[in-house]
């Protein structure tokens, strides 16, 4: 089988390397670059050389962004090419356009590496969706943020350094805020309802980051042997779902507690299979590499892989009612504080915890909020 990848950085050499290496009867023939980086034969900067080349059964994405990303997709699509990607925003911005557009064509469309980097979540949720209805999910899935609470926590550091840490280790870009605002495990949290609830899930779910998370902060956690993770999160019941991205207040001796550096972990709980965690790698070349090249394994054996996002469930947050701390000590927040500056706000669904922050925010922009973990 003939394939083609779209962009050829850090995911796109892997996979190159890999199929290389491991995967007989798999063979990269064509790679699409930039004008200025057309290094080996293999590489053109024009698409149509890949669209229009019959030979070439499968179309591997991993450029990342929206656009062009979106459109070459659509085009593999409806050239009646397999598609695999590693795009998480792409996916979470058109999963229903492209879903419908694999079974038009009757062609797959492979989303692995989207979500957990080796981590192999999503074809954990459809294996355990096969027989049973998922309840929840939730977990860490942004091994940035990790790293950096982690390093906050085990190195005595401040936010900036260690976000500094992680911009030269390259875990962050230049610009972090994709990480640390959530929009990151925003994407990935969408793709995951997606494939666990059956439903084209909503864009504007509340998200929250940990941009203004202090050392300050952890260590008050932790007196109370708690600290804090970010979290995205998801819950479905009696044809409704919800879903959130946020700091969560979690017990340090639990397990999502002590995941280290950039390490992820995921979480699904079903109805007759009970929990199931999933730990490993998010993100890197390797690990993704290894998620998208199992997608094309798959093609390979003739797997169709298809998506309905026909159930019809109703998004309500009040699934996800909890309890919320905000941290200000500018602003009175609510009646009822925890201790000093940190205020205890009860029975908040995530939009009106995240209304609550904003408000906040405008007069205190250091204000910091956490969910307390829901108990049962």
């Amino acid at each position: 089988m003939n394939i083609a990848i779209l962009g050829y950085g850090t995911v796109g050499r892997g996979v190159d390397g890999i199929v290389r290496a491991n995967i007989p009867g798999v063979e990269v023939t064509r790679i699409l670059e930039l004008p200025d980086r057309l290094t080996n034969p293999r590489m053109t900067s024009n698409y149509d050389d890949i669209i229009n080349d019959p030979s070439i059964e499968l179309v591997v994405e991993c450029m990342g962004g929206i656009e062009p990303a979106h459109t070459f997709i659509v085009r593999a699509l409806n050239e009646g090419k397999h598609v695999v990607t590693s795009n998480k925003a792409v996916v979470a911005a058109h999963f229903g356009e492209f879903a419908q557009l694999s079974e038009k064509n009757d062609v797959s469309f492979l989303i692995e590496a989207a979500v957990g980097g080796g981590i192999p979540w999503i074809a954990s949720i459809e294996k355990a969706r096969r027989i049973d209805e998922i309840r929840s999910f939730s977990g860490i899935m942004n091994g940035t943020t990790n790293y950096i609470i982690d390093s906050m926590r085990r190195d005595d550091l401040d936010f900036d350094v260690a976000l500094g840490r992680a911009q030269e280790l390259g875990y962050a870009e230049r610009d972090p805020s994709a990480d640390i605002d959530g929009i990151d495990v925003a994407n990935k949290t969408i793709i995951s309802a997606c494939v666990a609830f059956d439903v084209d899930c909503v864009h504007d779910l509340p998200v929250t980051g940990i941009r203004t998370l202090t050392k300050s902060d952890l260590d008050f956690f932790a007196a109370r042997g708690l600290t804090i993770k970010l979290f995205g999160r998801g819950e479905s019941k009696e044809g409704r779902y919800a879903v959130a991205v946020e700091p969560v207040a979690i017990p340090l001796d639990s397990l999502e507690a002590s995941v280290p550096s950039n390490f992820n972990i995921v979480s699904l709980e079903g109805f007759t299979v009970g929990p199931l965690k999933f730990y490993g790698q998010g993100a890197g070349s390797l690990p993704t590499g290894n998620a998208i090249v199992q997608d094309v394994i798959d093609v390979q054996c003739g797997r169709k892989q298809r998506y309905d996002f026909s159930r019809g469930l109703e998004y309500d947050p009040a699934l996800l009612m909890g309890d919320y701390i905000i941290r200000s000590t500018v602003v009175d927040v609510s009646t009822e504080a925890w201790a000093p500056g940190y205020w205890l706000l009860r029975n908040l669904t995530p939009p009106q915890a995240r209304e609550m922050l904003n408000k906040v925010q405008r007069e205190d922009a250091s204000a910091f909020m956490v969910a307390l973990q829901q108990k049962g």
